[in-house]
């Protein structure tokens, strides 16, 4: 899951307003004030997947956890991650209140059964009252076209290929949306690049990544093959057969070619936080350590190192954690 939450945490950091405009069914005004970026040192997990918001003037905060499926861990999960949370929001603000906060954990992939709308991690002794966390699950996979693009942003669009009745047809037209609605070029390369790690998950054997590839290109005019990183996928996903023997490489072909994707977006990342690109040397370490311990921990450093401390990390010698 590490690959496809990496990009949608990218995307979701560029457009909270719309994230929370779905997540939040709330009639009242709701002003977003921005991401969380506390962290609790002692125990070094970043806490950068909670949003501030104002409710009809009252503070809140929004935790969303991105699932590649609903596995039995993910209440475990965001029961752990909500300690942390409130951990860091009490030693923000000493003697203050710390806010309400709510979770949701977004499903990518899963039974065909429909999911609950709402899951718990209980902790409390059997036969007492409970104790421990509830959350919303949000299963995007379970929803249709028509419903993911009625929660009006490209953001949403992304998980179209995940729908239970995604066509080619309707991802032509959704093609040309994010063509129309990303704010800069650099924009849409990232929401097509989310796009086709979503393909790749594909949880109804829709089979659409090979012809969603050919309608990108053919709208964006060669774009992505001139992002080297997705050129490469694109490349490696055209080898690809069509004969059934022949779909385990195909699996792999896809892998690799969401792996790179990936890598170009942490390059971005260190780039923003360094001011240059890496270096050749930099990029093999920053890949090899995705591949080692995990595309989010690597994340987690480039946003918590700084400078020469950033550099210093990726000379060092991998440990595995």
């Amino acid at each position: 899951m590490g690959d496809a939450d990496i990009t949608l945490r990218h995307l979701a950091r560029r457009r909270p307003e719309d994230l929370v405009r779905a997540l939040v069914p709330e009639s009242r005004p709701i002003e977003v004030l921005g991401w969380i970026d506390s962290q609790v040192t002692h125990i070094e997990r970043r806490l950068d997947k909670a949003l501030r918001l104002r409710i009809d003037g009252e503070p809140r905060v929004l935790h969303v956890e991105f699932c590649f499926a609903l596995r039995d861990d993910v209440p475990d999960r965001v029961f752990e991650y909500l300690g942390f949370l409130f951990a860091a929001l009490r030693l923000e603000a000493p003697g203050e209140p710390v806010p309400p906060i709510e979770s949701v954990a977004v499903v990518l992939s899963g039974r065909r059964r429909r999911l609950p709308a709402t899951g718990k991690r209980r902790i409390a002794w059997p036969g007492r009252p409970f104790s421990g966390a509830h959350f919303r699950v949000d299963a995007v996979y379970q929803r249709t076209v028509s419903e993911l693009r009625s929660r009006g942003s490209v953001l949403w669009l992304v998980f179209t290929p995940l729908a239970r009745n995604a066509t080619a047809a309707a991802l032509r037209d959704i093609v040309r949306e994010i063509h129309a609605g990303a704010k800069t070029a650099e924009e849409r390369a990232e929401l097509y690049t989310a796009l086709l790690v979503m393909a790749t998950i594909d949880p109804w054997g829709h089979n659409l990544l090979k012809e969603l590839i050919i309608m990108i290109e053919d709208k964006e005019e060669g774009l992505l093959r001139r992002t080297p990183i997705i050129g490469e996928m694109i490349i490696e996903a055209e080898r690809r057969g069509e004969q059934r023997g022949e779909q385990r490489g195909e699996q792999r072909g896809a892998e690799r070619g969401e792996q790179k994707a990936i890598a170009e977006l942490l390059g971005r990342l260190f780039a923003r936080r360094i001011g240059r690109r890496p270096t050749a040397e930099e990029e093999r370490s920053i890949v090899e350590r995705a591949r080692a311990i995990g595309p989010g921990e690597v994340e987690d450093a480039l946003l918590d190192l700084e400078g020469e401390a950033l550099v210093r990390w990726l000379a060092e010698p991998i440990r595995p954690s």
